[in-house]
């Protein structure tokens, strides 16, 4: 972004893209490179004022600590660099900030009105886009403003959540449907689960969820499509692992066809108070599980000479992925097989036992 809106700071990226190529940003010391870019980037004397902005910094999966400390030391040194940043209060995070220079502490419980008056704005905003997209009757749409009013308790997450099933029901039920929706976050994620449990693909559904929540990046629909034995693998439409997301409420969310939990706090319950329901055998089945197919897929997949380039010691950097990249599907398997194998280690010794 700050390329695209200062064109002349390319010069940093080019400097070290044009050497190494598109390998910059895929190998084990892309981190290195791109943070030394980016503190390029920040120091150049032509850049102007420049404000960044991190949502829901907590749920930074990988290497927090490393972005906490980029965070820190460019918020010190330069002054026209700014940092806006949104967070649960984790110790962890509160420790790394403080070594922060010039900041403001923004707490949203002391700010309750504000936060409150937020939320009502946006439940008439959502309420009034699925008034007009379902054609409701001035009698449905304000019963649906009431209920989201009443039970949001001035959480932008329960009125989306809410809105998105709203949106997917008749107009004829909405009004005799509103109190399948609980007030508070929990309630409504365990109503999600009950529907779960309840549906015909509950086990297909219970699977995919206890596989997302044990991986170590979030993982595409092809990769799902590898990790779940009943789903067909050679699905190209990815249609089946398409449905199975949806069928799990709205607990997970498909980006650029990179499966993502909702929000961090619907991990943590199904983690919490899920966690018999998605991991009746232990979660070392499931990392177990995830291992096994992986070294099924790869043995099935890898070859020598896969991309075939005829010629030893090609450079990478000349390397053309062809159209159909058969590697794409095995990225997650290939980097992360170990990891799953030793959580999974203890399922292993009771087998061989």
């Amino acid at each position: 972004m700050l390329v695209s809106q200062q064109p002349s700071l390319i010069s940093h990226l080019r400097e070290k893209h044009d050497h190494i190529g598109k390998a910059l940003f895929e190998d084990a010391n892309a981190w290195v490179a791109l943070s030394e870019i980016f503190a390029s980037v920040v120091q150049d004397p032509s850049l102007e004022i420049t404000y960044l902005v991190i949502d829901a910094l907590d749920e930074c999966v990988t290497d927090l600590s490393k972005l906490l400390d980029l965070i820190v030391q460019t918020s010190s040194a330069l002054s026209r660099v700014k940092w806006i940043m949104s967070s649960r209060n984790w110790p962890n995070i509160e420790e790394h900030l403080e070594r922060a220079g010039d900041k403001v502490r923004l707490s949203l419980e002391l700010n309750a009105d504000s936060v409150s008056a937020a939320v009502h704005s946006y439940i008439k905003h959502k309420v009034s886009q699925l008034a007009q997209d379902k054609k409701y009757s001035d009698h449905t749409k304000q019963a649906v403003l009431d209920y989201l009013y009443t039970n949001a308790n001035d959480t932008f997450l329960w009125v989306a959540l809410v809105c998105q099933n709203l949106r997917k029901m008749s107009r004829l039920k909405i009004v005799t449907k509103l109190k399948a929706f609980p007030p508070g976050l929990d309630c409504l994620y365990k109503r999600m689960i009950q529907n779960i449990n309840d549906s015909e693909d509950a086990d297909l559904c219970k699977q995919a969820l206890a596989i997302v929540a044990v991986v170590y990046r979030p993982i595409t629909l092809q990769e799902l499509n590898l990790l779940v034995e009943e789903l067909d693998s050679t699905d190209e439409s990815l249609d089946s692992a398409r449905e199975v997301v949806s069928l799990c409420g709205s607990l997970l969310t498909i980006r650029d066809g990179i499966i993502y939990f909702v929000h961090q706090s619907a991990k943590d319950f199904l983690l919490k108070e899920a966690y018999q329901l998605l991991f009746p055998c232990g979660e070392e089945m499931v990392h177990y599980t995830v291992f096994f197919r992986s070294l099924l897929t790869m043995s099935d997949t890898l070859r020598r000479d896969i991309y075939g380039l005829g010629v030893l010691g090609y450079p990478i950097e000349q390397v053309q992925q062809p159209e159909s990249d058969p590697l794409a599907v095995l990225r997650y398997s290939c980097i992360y097989w170990i990891d799953h194998l030793w959580c999974g280690l203890n399922v292993q010794t009771r087998g061989l036992n």
